[in-house]
C-alpha cells in the first residue's frame, strides 16, 4: 500500500494557488481513477483505491501546510506503511513553473510544510515529487506569492506541472522510484 499526500492548504479557500499543488495533483488523481477523497479523519480528507495495479490511499492533509507532519505521521502509524511507499508532493519555489523533479530522498530546504514532515516522520527516507512554481522577484513577497491566488493564464502553465505531478506518480508505482526519476527527471 502506499500513502500518496499532496501537501497544502484547505480547500476552497486555498484553491488555485501556487501553495496548493500535492493538493492539486491529488484531485487529478481522484478524479481520473475514481477514488472520493471525501472520507475525513487523522487531520485529513482521503480516499483509497487502485492506481497501476497498487493499493493507495490518497490524503490531503487539513492542518494548513506548515503542519502537514502531524496528519501524515498519523497515517504512517495507522496503516504501518513503510517509508519508501510515502509519496510527498508539493510545491517548490526553486523550480520553474511547470517543471516536476522526483527525488528519492531528502531535506526540506525553505518549505516549512516539508520541515513539518520530516520532523514529524523522523526522517528523510521518502520520495518527493516537486512541482515547480518559480519565485517572486521580491523575496519580501514570498507569503503572498505562495497563498495569493493566479490568474487563469498563470494557471495554465501551473497545470502542466500538475499534469506531470500525476505522470509522476503513476511512474513512481509502475516502474519504481529509480526509473520514474529516469522519466520525469
Amino acid at each position: 500500500m502506499y500513502l500518496i499526500v499532496g501537501l497544502g492548504n484547505p480547500e476552497p479557500e486555498y484553491s488555485n494557488t501556487r501553495h496548493n499543488m500535492g493538493v492539486d495533483v491529488i484531485n487529478k488523481l481522484a478524479q481520473k481513477y475514481h477514488i472520493k477523497v471525501e472520507k475525513k479523519g487523522l487531520e485529513a480528507f482521503y480516499g483509497s483505491g487502485m492506481i497501476e495495479d497498487e493499493k493507495v490511499i490518497l490524503c490531503k492533509p487539513q492542518t494548513f501546510m506548515n503542519l502537514s507532519g502531524e496528519s501524515i505521521v498519523k497515517f504512517v502509524n495507522y496503516y504501518k506503511i513503510p517509508m519508501a511507499n510515502v509519496i510527498i508532493i508539493y510545491d517548490d519555489i526553486d523550480i520553474e513553473p511547470g517543471v516536476v523533479k522526483i527525488r528519492k530522498k531528502g531535506g526540506a530546504g525553505t518549505h516549512n510544510g516539508m520541515k513539518s514532515v520530516i520532523e514529524c516522520l523522523e526522517t528523510t527516507e521518502f520520495p518527493h515529487v516537486r512541482i515547480g512554481i518559480g519565485k517572486p522577484e521580491n523575496k519580501s513577497e514570498l507569503i503572498e506569492y505562495v497563498i495569493g491566488k493566479v490568474s487563469k493564464e498563470e494557471y495554465m502553465v501551473l497545470e502542466k506541472g500538475i499534469d506531470i505531478g500525476v505522470e509522476a506518480v503513476e511512474k513512481i508505482l509502475k516502474n519504481g522510484i529509480d526509473n520514474a526519476m529516469n522519466i520525469i527527471n
